[in-house]
């Protein structure tokens, strides 16, 4: 009852406070939903597309994000992002108790390999696994806890008030005016065997990945600095080839589910 009243819920208007504005705005999640969907061998696609009634990756992709406003899901909240020390690794310092992005979507998996789980759950944490996977890839969501992933620092973007978080979330990807379509047509171009080496990864590497580009993110500006052209073209590369990551990895997660013969 509860997940018929969610899709019922999400279907109206949402209102998102600053401290829950979407993760990687829609396109981002969208182009990684998308990127998945190219690399998923046919019995995933089959899998996926019979769980989804028929929704395809790019449109879930967004689904973490619309429930944040349905007070019964609230306790999902902090599993969008981990903070810590940025000199820290994971485990080091004792996990958010309430969950984390790390947890979430080791969670998520866990649900989705679970023989005794309901087509339902599966559904729903499936959706929930597309988003995450693609908020692990944003590095301000492995940022400082004392700034809220950047949240804090202030910045002006092209003039207009903006923050650190909010800028990798969402600002550069919608300077470009691209459809999540366009967008997954230009991102970087990797060999067979780099595709390989990216998806031959853990989790936890992805994890550790974003932490690093958040630590040399928060060097690249100052409080109240003024970002334009000269930061986008410097650091859009990395946004693009995170968005990818997030894809073929997203992509690598569901064939070992779903079709692990073939992994």
């Amino acid at each position: 009852i509860m997940i018929q009243r969610l899709f019922f819920l999400i279907s109206l208007p949402i209102v998102f406070t600053s401290s829950d504005a979407p993760d990687w705005g829609q396109t981002g999640h969208r182009v990684i939903g998308l990127v998945a969907e190219q690399h998923l061998t046919q019995q995933t696609q089959a899998a996926v597309h019979d769980l989804l009634e028929g929704e395809s990756l790019a449109f879930v992709s967004t689904f973490g994000d619309e429930i944040r406003s349905i007070r019964d899901y609230d306790h999902f909240k902090p599993w969008h992002y981990v903070n810590m020390p940025l000199d820290k690794r994971y485990g080091e310092e004792a996990p958010n108790p309430k969950g984390d992005v790390y947890h979430a979507v080791n969670h998520c998996v866990g649900v989705l390999q679970d023989t005794n789980a309901s087509r339902e759950d599966k559904a729903f944490y499936l959706r929930l696994l597309v988003h995450f996977v693609g908020d692990l890839h944003q590095p301000m969501h492995v940022g400082r806890s004392e700034d809220r992933g950047g949240n804090d620092i202030k910045v002006l973007w092209f003039g207009k008030k903006s923050n650190l978080h909010q800028v990798w979330d969402s600002d550069m990807i919608n300077g470009y005016q691209m459809s999540y379509s366009e967008l997954a047509d230009n991102l970087p171009i990797y060999t067979p065997a780099e595709q390989n080496d990216i998806v031959n990864t853990t989790v936890l590497d992805w994890m550790h990945e974003s932490q690093s580009h958040a630590k040399q993110i928060y060097g690249s500006v100052d409080q109240d600095e003024r970002l334009s052209y000269a930061y986008q073209q410097k650091h859009f590369p990395l946004v693009r080839d995170r968005l990818y990551k997030g894809g073929l990895r997203l992509a690598k997660l569901l064939n070992d589910i779903f079709d692990p013969s073939e992994g």
